[in-house]
């Protein structure tokens, strides 16, 4: 029985690690790196129904993983992402899942993981990593909650400006502490207006305020 390809994108911004990981990828019997993405818009635009699996990063530059994920699943119901960072906080492990993610490992992962976390979700399962499963188990076991993210309609950077703005800080200062330029958080802020449907920062503030952010 001849074993069916899969065909797996690879999405994350720093090229050394893209190229690495799809060379590997290459180098495994019955798998295709059939396109690679650094951003959001490469991969919303080199996506579609010929790929099985995407290799999915949590942070593309200024664009989220999470909410790129959510598009491209939205988009093609079919596909599987499997997300590799560095992120091994429940709240990640939580939104990525939550966004469509069948599958999490850390790029910590050893190639053997890697090859597996493909295989299974290629074939309709959900895989943990080993830290990340560790993780999870030791939140059910010690009863606690499940983690909810706040705002989940808000991409990772969104919310950090939020998390900024609930702080009390202007763009100015909001800009010098995340490195991006004013114009880039101003866009952030009337993303989140929008996004929540608020008509300004105070409001913002707020409701920012009542889920938690702005914490010192």
């Amino acid at each position: 029985m001849v074993e069916q390809l899969i065909r797996v994108a690879v999405v994350d911004d720093h090229p050394v690690f893209r190229l690495g990981m799809a060379g590997l990828l290459g180098s495994l019997d019955g798998i295709e790196v059939v396109c690679q993405a650094e951003d959001a818009a490469q991969a919303r635009e080199r996506i579609d129904e010929s790929v099985d699996v995407v290799l999915m990063d949590l942070h593309l530059g200024e664009d989220s993983g999470i909410e790129t994920t959510r598009d491209l699943v939205r988009t093609l119901p079919d596909l599987a992402v499997l997300v590799i960072t560095m992120d091994e906080d429940d709240e990640s492990v939580v939104a990525a899942m939550r966004a469509g993610a069948r599958g999490y490992l850390l790029k910590s992962a050893s190639p053997a993981e890697v090859e597996r976390g493909i295989r299974a979700v290629a074939n309709g399962e959900a895989i943990l990593g080993p830290q990340v499963a560790s993780r999870a188990m030791a939140t059910l076991t010690s009863g606690r909650t499940a983690v909810r993210v706040p705002f989940p309609e808000l991409s990772d950077r969104e919310r950090e400006v939020l998390d900024l703005l609930a702080r009390g800080y202007d763009n100015t200062t909001i800009a010098r502490r995340m490195v991006l330029s004013p114009k880039t958080v101003r866009n952030h802020v009337s993303n989140v207006l929008t996004k929540l449907g608020i008509p300004d920062r105070a409001q913002a503030m707020i409701k920012a305020r009542d889920e938690g952010l702005g914490a010192s």
